[in-house]
């Protein structure tokens, strides 16, 4: 699912002491940048993703004690990321529906060293992404963007392996008919 930006990350392991479960402030602090890059990826607005952020682990309070497998906790909170975006992707089409939110390819994270055909391109492609269906969107991202496997992509998003590839195949289809239309 998520590669590791420093190999050992992927040695380490969230052990509750003497077999207490782990705090909250155990997992915020060991997932927290893994969790935001998620919803950075999957959401395209950086001025949001403290609050989405914020809302995981909300989330994730409630069901930490509940939670059997210390070694399952980034894949869960993955998946709590994956619902929360879903929400929030649902709440932003709303308003532009009713003309109140603001552009989004305007908010969209660019890297400042990118040149400026790769800036456009990338507000291009957050535009395509936000005209898709929510749970297109979401599997296209997931698949394409953050390298997931397509059963990861289904597990993700709760839905089944074929559901999970008609999604991203829509996706790339949007993708691809929009960017050759330009």
């Amino acid at each position: 699912m998520y590669k590791a930006e420093h190999p050992q990350e992927v040695t380490l392991r969230l052990v509750p002491d003497a077999g207490h479960p782990p705090t909250l402030d155990d997992v915020y602090r060991r997932y927290c940048r893994y969790v935001g890059a998620v919803i950075l990826r999957l959401y395209g607005c950086p001025s949001e993703v403290d609050d989405l952020i914020q809302d995981v682990f909300v989330e994730a309070a409630v069901g930490l004690t509940r939670l059997r497998d210390p070694e399952a906790i980034k894949g869960w909170l993955a998946t709590i990321a994956v619902r929360t975006v879903r929400r929030r992707l649902r709440v932003r089409r709303a308003w532009r529906f009713l003309g109140l939110d603001r552009d989004a390819a305007e908010t969209v994270l660019v890297d400042p060293k990118a040149s400026p055909a790769d800036r456009v391109l990338l507000r291009a492609v957050y535009k395509v992404l936000d005209e898709m269906p929510v749970q297109d969107r979401l599997a296209f991202t997931l698949h394409t963007i953050e390298g997931e496997t397509m059963k990861a992509v289904a597990k993700l998003c709760g839905c089944t392996l074929a559901t999970a590839k008609r999604r991203v195949a829509r996706g790339q289809r949007l993708i691809e008919q929009r960017m050759s239309d330009g």
